[in-house]
């Protein structure tokens, strides 16, 4: 039996433990669960909100393949991701990953691998609306971003 994999794009907020319970709801096989909450932040007052737009359907196909993808490098048993799109406000989650494998060292290996992707290559697009400036500006990965990725092409 391979990983179990959930994949969802949402406008919607989530509830991490819930997710997580849901996840592993029912299995023994499971030694580690590893987690990883985005959240938006308000870049010091100056961000109002953050708005994610995505192609419906692309979206979740590209995150699938990404989620398969982490399944045949490390021997998982499942992996969860979740991303929402539409108007964050700062405080809010944006990302949730998780991912279960039978030891640690796999679980944070492709969590990590899983957020690489989602910060360099996911079909999103990004756009900051500043505190009392008005509309702000499309928001690109940075360059830390995609060389963390770099590891994972080796």
């Amino acid at each position: 039996m391979g990983a179990q994999i959930v994949v969802r794009v949402q406008a919607e907020s989530f509830d991490v433990a819930a997710e997580a319970a849901r996840l592993t709801q029912g299995r023994t096989d499971i030694g580690a669960l590893v987690s990883f909450t985005g959240l938006c932040r308000d870049e010091g007052g100056a961000l109002a909100a953050l708005e994610i737009e995505h192609y419906p359907g692309m979206a979740e196909a590209e995150i699938t393949r990404a989620a398969l993808e982490a399944a045949s490098r490390w021997p998982l048993e499942g992996v969860l991701a979740v991303h929402r799109h539409g108007l964050i406000i700062p405080g809010e989650p944006i990302v949730l990953v998780v991912t279960a494998s039978l030891h640690r060292t796999e679980a944070f290996a492709a969590a990590s691998f899983l957020m690489d992707y989602l910060k360099t290559e996911a079909p999103f697009w990004k756009k900051r609306h500043l505190a009392g400036k008005g509309p702000g500006d499309w928001v690109e990965a940075k360059p830390q971003d995609h060389a963390a990725a770099q590891r994972w092409r080796a």
